[in-house]
């Protein structure tokens, strides 16, 4: 998308955090991790379980519990789940917590900021962006 963080709230994706607390991102990409995290970092919900259930390691979960305070976390409400909803019912092929996902950063005016670009690129009026993409 091209724009630069500044002008824009995001909410960072389940793949992205994994990735950066695993040094697994390409160079420009963990720069742009970086800067994006020094700005504001917000996450969902949906995001904390998620990352928090991919391990079992101890030492993992509490590295990624540790990052996760210094996070803006959305929490659900009634609008989010009614967004949900419709997303569902609207992208019959949509995963729950996609669309848990995609929900947040509709009612809460955020870009997602994915390398699962795949997962949100057909949500109207949904914007998100892929820091591999970028720098």
């Amino acid at each position: 998308m091209g724009k630069k963080y500044e002008r824009f709230a995001t909410a960072i994706d389940t793949n992205l955090i994994i990735d950066f607390l695993a040094d697994k991102l390409p160079q420009s990409a963990a720069f742009e991790m970086d800067e994006l995290i020094d700005i504001e970092f917000n996450t969902s919900i949906i995001v904390k379980i998620e990352v928090l259930g991919f391990t079992e390691d101890p030492l993992e979960m509490q590295k990624i519990d540790d990052f996760l305070t210094f996070a803006n976390i959305f929490y659900l409400d009634d609008i989010v789940a009614d967004i949900a909803i419709y997303l569902r019912k609207t992208y019959k092929k949509l995963k729950l917590g996609v669309a848990l996902i995609a929900a947040t950063a509709l009612v809460n005016d955020l870009v997602i900021v994915t390398r699962n670009t795949k997962d949100f690129q057909n949500i109207a009026g949904l914007e998100y962006l892929n820091p591999h993409e970028l720098g």
